[in-house]
């Protein structure tokens, strides 16, 4: 197997842009069309999620050790949509049919082994993989619906139920998907573990977005939910020790916060939790009365609400990381930071440029189209710049 002629004829390939997964998929339904139902409606999102795997696979491709542990999260992963391992056969045969069509002339035997050869390789650690994962966790739970409440138009709380105890680590992202939406999307628990085992998701239903619309729109107490397993750990408080904290949330970007909040409530560390909450305007702030009771019940916790709109300041928009900085140095602190990608961006950059170091600063990759830890793997190579449409959680 050559990697550079795998690479050199990959970059030819993906040149095609959009065509490529077009092709590709359009190939997979009409040669084995019982395939068709594992994926979403609406393939927009995942024909960006193929050309993105394929790209990293193929850059990674003579680096076995993070490969590797790429095509394990990502096999694992998709066991949340069924896949088995008869079903790599098909998808490596109009993987192989879609290079063949683009390169054309420059289709080689050769070149037709080497794809093979790396094609079996990755097949064979992610089946491997999904199959480990069974002795560890289910494909997927099935959650109850167990309270849902509107606190604006586009976002919505609920609570769900598992049939079986989903362990989690605050600041960790859970798979949803509605059993009539063939997609999913993540989202951070807004509470530390429970003892009866529920969750408390913050949904904002995002434009376009199958999952969060149904969630937001088109559920109701007692309807079924999926969840996937959880995965990441960037927003953890494993990383910053007994440290004291500076929290910054925007929108809904206050679930995972909150159980960060919880967590340090729960260890009873008593270290020193600085909170700022931004929203766009004052009636945008949804979860408020849990925000305040929350300051009032924990002495070494400080809230401060951030309006970034404000009729009674003049001036432009005002950015919770902005705000922090202004109202103090927290550069002893660790510093956690949720919110739209342009939300992040600002934040990171503006704490980057005051001095605080990366190693204190800790945030999710970018990319709302994030549906696995694989997929975040891979997301997170891309260059992506400041002005990055936000996503809201």
């Amino acid at each position: 197997m050559d990697a550079a002629r795998l690479k050199q004829s990959w970059s030819l390939v993906a040149a095609h842009g959009d065509q490529v997964p077009l092709y590709f998929y359009s190939t997979l339904f009409l040669t084995h069309p019982e395939t068709r139902q594992m994926f979403p409606t609406n393939m927009a999102g995942q024909r960006d999620r193929l050309v993105t795997a394929l790209a990293h696979i193929v850059t990674n491709v003579d680096q076995v050790d993070r490969l590797v542990g790429f095509l394990r999260d990502l096999g694992a992963d998709h066991r949340k949509f069924a896949v088995r391992p008869e079903h790599y056969p098909a998808v490596g045969e109009a993987l192989l049919a879609t290079l063949a069509h683009f390169l054309g002339d420059q289709w080689s035997e050769e070149l037709a082994q080497d794809w093979a050869a790396a094609y079996g390789l990755v097949s064979q650690v992610m089946i491997e993989a999904a199959q480990a994962a069974e002795a560890v966790n289910p494909p997927w739970w099935v959650a109850e619906i167990v309270a849902h409440e509107r606190r604006a138009f586009d976002v919505a709380v609920l609570t769900l139920r598992p049939q079986y105890l989903l362990p989690f680590t605050p600041g960790q992202s859970i798979g949803v998907s509605h059993p009539t939406v063939r997609s999913w999307r993540y989202y951070s628990p807004a509470n530390a573990p429970r003892a009866d085992g529920t969750l408390e998701l913050h949904v904002r239903a995002a434009p376009g977005g199958a999952v969060s619309s149904r969630l937001v729109y088109g559920s109701a107490v007692g309807d079924q939910l999926h969840l996937a397993a959880p995965v990441g750990d960037r927003l953890t408080l494993w990383s910053a020790g007994s440290s004291d904290l500076l929290l910054l949330a925007g929108g809904t970007g206050w679930a995972p916060v909150k159980a960060l909040v919880e967590q340090v409530a729960a260890e009873g560390s008593q270290r020193r939790v600085d909170l700022y909450v931004g929203a766009r305007s004052r009636s945008e702030f949804y979860d408020s009365d849990a925000i305040d009771k929350l300051a009032a019940s924990f002495p070494w916790l400080t809230v401060t609400y951030v309006v970034g709109m404000d009729p009674l300041r003049p001036g432009g928009f005002q950015h919770v990381a902005d705000r922090a900085l202004a109202d103090g140095d927290w550069r002893s602190r660790h510093v956690f930071v949720c919110g739209s990608d342009e939300m992040v961006a600002h934040s990171v950059q503006a704490l980057t440029q005051a001095g605080y170091h990366a190693g204190q600063l800790h945030h999710e990759g970018f990319g709302q189209h994030w549906y696995g830890p694989a997929w975040r793997t891979a997301v997170d190579e891309a260059v992506v710049p400041d002005n990055s449409p936000g996503g809201a959680r």
